[in-house]
């Protein structure tokens, strides 16, 4: 069970929610020590608002906590966040589905401590035994698996390490993985993914993974893995590529969502390609001017180094459509322009199928995982255009997330396909500090529990 879970507990602390519009009225319902306790320390269910109570033995025995008059699905976050090792049980949610209340604990719960001598100790919920349980607990590993991957630095996520993350989850569900490396991506016809990785210290790769009965429709997943990205030639500044670790968070996305897939059991025949690199600088580095061919047969003139993530998932993308999948869903981190868009949290999503899309936007409501749907605007591929060239790979400073989702459409022929642009990092926030945050998986996922159950 995930670390910041247990199933029972002897002697729990009870945990009791409010909003500001129910205090008044609630509070009556405490016993009289507790309500005191909490007028004493000026309570009123305001966000963040925590008073701890002791019994006669010292060991804490309530948590009044407050989620503010308009909660977000992560809000349990700065609880958990806040709270010492121990098991602490709910028994006044205040309306919050059990859902978010789980992703919020976990999620402030989290630390990535794997280069820390003393390590973390969180505090425990208890969710119970059953199957609303197991599935909370899946989606909790999943994402702390992502994060994990995200945080961790280059020097210890190359290409190798996210095969390894690969072959790992692929052991643990019985699936079978496959991956094309070096010159060989040459010989199977992977252009672009070798062209952008044969500058790095490590050799670039496609990775593959195929899970799950032949008979049941097929889900196929892409997830951009460029485990550093210095901008190439066209290279970055300090601040620029002081994050750059976590671009390879769309394939920290797929590998997760990957594991709830198999994990929960879901029938679907499962394909999974990441496209892993690292975007360096050596005398074998790509340049701008040059031109690219690739696993569609276009041709790509590159006008920028730096948007190199678009080329690998081009060729993984033309992969994925060839063995016709029922749904084609990738992520990436892809642009900035995308933050600029619709800033560090909501992540934007393009898909020209009505339907998925309002799936998708449904599911993120359940969940609490915002998305927004971006237009797919073909006039703007016109900035794509080349005159040496059937496309060029940047389309400059305007709509640059559209641009970008024009760019990877033209190597997509899949009856439904989905891009998320995603930022697979945040802003300290819900009382948890800065660092790897998934973008749209829950979304995703709820999405797809809802599709193929």
């Amino acid at each position: 069970m995930h670390k910041a879970f247990t199933a029972t507990a002897s002697a729990p602390a009870k945990i009791h929610l409010f909003r500001p519009d129910e205090w008044e009225s609630a509070s009556g319902d405490l016993p009289a020590g507790l309500a005191s306790l909490a007028k004493a320390n000026g309570f009123g269910g305001k966000t963040g608002e925590m008073v701890i109570a002791a019994g006669d033995d010292g060991a804490r025995e309530a948590v009044l906590y407050g989620l503010g008059a308009k909660p977000e699905a992560l809000s349990l976050a700065g609880l958990a966040a806040k709270l010492p090792e121990g098991d602490y049980e709910i028994v006044r949610d205040a309306g919050l589905p059990m859902a978010h209340i789980a992703a919020g604990w976990a999620d402030g719960a989290y630390r990535f401590d794997r280069y820390l001598k003393d390590k973390a100790s969180p505090p425990r919920l208890v969710i119970g035994e059953h199957e609303d349980a197991d599935a909370l607990d899946r989606e909790a590993d999943a994402v702390s698996l992502l994060r994990d991957l995200v945080n961790t630095p280059a020097q210890h996520m190359g290409p190798a390490a996210i095969e390894q993350a690969v072959r790992q989850i692929g052991e643990q569900h019985g699936a079978e993985v496959s991956v094309t490396t070096g010159d060989e991506l040459l010989d199977q016809n992977y252009p672009m993914i070798h062209a952008v990785g044969r500058a790095g210290p490590e050799a670039p790769r496609l990775i593959e993974l195929t899970w799950g009965s032949e008979d049941h429709p097929e889900l196929a997943l892409v997830g951009k893995g460029v485990a550093f990205d210095t901008g190439g030639l066209n290279i970055k500044g300090g601040a620029g590529m002081k994050l750059m670790k976590k671009d390879m968070g769309g394939s920290a996305h797929v590998i997760a969502l990957s594991k709830l897939v198999m994990a929960a059991g879901l029938p679907v025949r499962l394909k999974l390609y990441v496209p892993a690199v690292e975007n360096a600088i050596s005398g074998d580095a790509f340049r701008p001017s040059d031109i690219l061919s690739s696993r569609k047969g276009l041709t790509v003139e590159i006008d920028n180094t730096d948007a190199e993530g678009r080329l690998i998932l081009g060729d993984a993308l033309t992969r994925a459509c060839e063995s016709d999948p029922d749904l084609l869903i990738d992520f990436a981190t892809l642009t900035g322009a995308a933050r600029v868009a619709l800033g560090p949290d909501l992540a934007p999503f393009y898909t020209e199928d009505g339907d998925v899309a309002d799936a998708i936007w449904a599911a993120g409501d359940i969940s609490g995982d915002p998305v927004w749907r971006m237009p797919l605007w073909d006039p703007y591929k016109s900035m794509l255009k080349s005159s040496i060239a059937d496309i060029q790979n940047s389309g400059g400073s305007f709509a640059g997330s559209i641009t970008a989702a024009i760019f990877l459409k033209q190597f997509v022929d899949a009856k439904r396909w989905v891009h998320l642009d995603v930022w697979a990092w945040r802003k300290g926030k819900y009382g948890r500090p800065e660092g790897a945050a998934a973008c749209g998986l829950r979304a995703v996922w709820t999405m797809l529990r809802t599709r193929y159950a």
